[in-house]
Order: C-alpha cells, then sequence, then structure tokens
C-alpha cells in the first residue's frame, strides 16, 4: 500500500505541475472530489480494517510479553528485563501513507463542503470589472445564494433566489465551462438588451448614469488606449435598485464583433452602433463594468443557469493594495 499511495501521489504531483505551467487544463472541482473519495477510502481502511490489526498485533506483543514473565515467575525470578512499551507503540503508530491519505481526510472533506456548498474563494484575473474590481482581488463567491447545487456536476437541486440585474456572478464560461468569468448581470430571461453608442437600454428604456470624476489607472494596463492616458470616463450606473461605477471609453468605437457562432445568436441584431439581444428563458446576459475592456455576452452569447457558480459579493485580500478589502455589493 505504501507504494500504491506514493505512485497516486505522484500522478497527483505531474497533474498540478501540468496545470500550473499551462500543458492542460483541470477542474478543481472534481480534483476534490477525487481527493475526497480517495482519503474516504483510506480512512474507511484505516478504521476497520489497518487499526484493528495494529491493535490486535499489539494485544498479541503484550500477551507474549505477560506469558513470557508468567513463566519467569513460576521458575523464581521476579525481576525481568525487557520494556515493551516502544515495541507496542511502534505496533500503534500509524505508517506515513495512512498519515498523509486517512490523516487528511476530516480536512480535505470539510474543505469539499464549504467549497461546494457554503463560500467558494476567486482571483481575478483580467481587468473586464475595473473600477469594482481590480486585477488581483481575491475574493468570496456565495455558493447557495442562487440555489443549491449538487458539486463537479453543478445541477440545482434546491432553487432559491434568481439573479437579479446588478448582481456580480461567477459562471462556467459557455464556450468552455472549464474556465470561470465573473461579470454583471445585465438583463434577465424576458428582457431587451441594447448597448447602442456605448449606452445601455433595457427593455427599449435608458438605463440610468451619471458622470463621476475620471478614474486613474495606476498602472495604466487597463485603458489600452494609445494615447498612454491613464485617466479613464467613469460613471455611476443604476441597475434596478443597484448602483455600480462603469468605464467607457468614448474614443472606442461603438461596433461588436460576435462570435462566430454561439446559442440563440439569433436572438441578437448586431449594428454600426451596437448590438440588441432578446434574453431567451433560462439564460443571463452578462457584462463586464469596464464596457470597452469586457468581451462578455455581447461577443459570446447568454450564460444558461444551469452554468451559474454563485454571487460574489466580497474582497478579502489584493497582495499588491493592501486596502483592498470588503464588501462590493
Amino acid at each position: 500500500m505504501g507504494a500504491l499511495t506514493g505512485v497516486l501521489y505522484g500522478c497527483l504531483v505531474v497533474f498540478l505541475g501540468g496545470w500550473y505551467l499551462g500543458e492542460w487544463t483541470g477542474n478543481f472541482s472534481f480534483l476534490l472530489f477525487i481527493l475526497t473519495v480517495v482519503t474516504l477510502a483510506y480512512w474507511l481502511a484505516e478504521r476497520f480494517h489497518f487499526a484493528p490489526q495494529r491493535v490486535v498485533a499489539a494485544r498479541d506483543l503484550e500477551a507474549q510479553d505477560a506469558q513470557r514473565r508468567q513463566q519467569l515467575a513460576n521458575k523464581g525470578i521476579a525481576k525481568v528485563d525487557g520494556d515493551i512499551s516502544a515495541d507496542r507503540d511502534a505496533l500503534l503508530a500509524q505508517p506515513w501513507w495512512l498519515d498523509w491519505t486517512a490523516g487528511l481526510f476530516p480536512v480535505i472533506l470539510i474543505v469539499f463542503l464549504l467549497r461546494s456548498f457554503l463560500f467558494e474563494p476567486f482571483k481575478i484575473p483580467s481587468a473586464s470589472m475595473v473600477p469594482t474590481l481590480l486585477v488581483g482581488d481575491l475574493i468570496l463567491v456565495n455558493k447557495y445564494h442562487y440555489g443549491v447545487r449538487l458539486p463537479v456536476i453543478n445541477k440545482k437541486i434546491i432553487p432559491l433566489n434568481d439573479p437579479q440585474r446588478g448582481d456580480v456572478m461567477v459562471f462556467r464560461y459557455p464556450a468552455k465551462p472549464t474556465i470561470d468569468y465573473i461579470k454583471r448581470v445585465v438583463g434577465v430571461p424576458g428582457d431587451e438588451v441594447a448597448y447602442l453608442n456605448q449606452r445601455l437600454y433595457l427593455n427599449g428604456k435608458l438605463v440610468d448614469t451619471q458622470a463621476m470624476p475620471e478614474f486613474y489607472d495606476e498602472d495604466g494596463t487597463r485603458s489600452n488606449r494609445e494615447d498612454g492616458m491613464h485617466y479613464l470616463p467613469q460613471f455611476s450606473e443604476k441597475l434596478g435598485a443597484k448602483e455600480h461605477r462603469i468605464l467607457v471609453d468614448v474614443k472606442r468605437p461603438s461596433y461588436v464583433v460576435p462570435h462566430e457562432n454561439f446559442p440563440f445568436k439569433d436572438n441578437c441584431r448586431y449594428s454600426a452602433e451596437g448590438v440588441k439581444c432578446k434574453v431567451p428563458a433560462g439564460h443571463y446576459f452578462m457584462m463586464g463594468d469596464n464596457r470597452d475592456n469586457s468581451e462578455d455576452s455581447r461577443f459570446w452569447g447568454f450564460v444558461p443557469d444551469e452554468n451559474i457558480v454563485g454571487k460574489a459579493f466580497f474582497i478579502w485580500m489584493n497582495f499588491g493594495n493592501y486596502k483592498r478589502f470588503g464588501s462590493f455589493d
């Protein structure tokens, strides 16, 4: 069993190394599920097989020592050298391969349950949600707000709240579900969403926006501007009862070049002014707050309900900016 455990750990190291180096993609939820199942198997084997075996061996050692001492006592030898405590402890001790499997099961199980049903951490990889979320922000996602889902297969078993306009939501990218995206919910089922000449319309009505002081892009990587300016036009936008900040670069073109094909593409009409889409049942229209630096539903279509991961709500750390802490919902 020790050799088998070593091989399993070797496979895990190779897989994680290749994943880290970008040689292949992985599904962390599925990996955590596999680790939970494997460590559970070791834990059960330890509890009902290996541990009882070690206890029996220790008792046999104690019985043999007691028998030897009795035999010597029968011969008149009262003082007997030899302490079996160290040998007994050695027999009862878990081998390393059980320490690193069965011993880790409770911890892995707790992480799996917390991550699957309560909260999951994410790191913001791109600038599409600036100024709400910055690159490097470490955020928490509420996994149960939109309903309880089975881990790995992501099937909803207990519906709770429906996504609302203005929610910041993590979801599986429809074109490649192994990748998680984060955007803001702009359109819910039945809505007509139009983004024309860099203005947002919902069901034929212009969404209210108010000009704000320009946003200063500290590292200059979020603007995509050739003039090198680090100040970007910033607005307050109101979706339903929620207000949030957005960036709109009026110097950028309004037209959108969509992906070649995606489900319900016929629901969208593209023009030189932008795009207008009718959100189908069970789907959502998502957009980034950095409107001119976000590839979102304007390009690749709608997010189905089965792709929802959870509602993002809290920044708990940014190692490049320790002031980034708190709720953004």
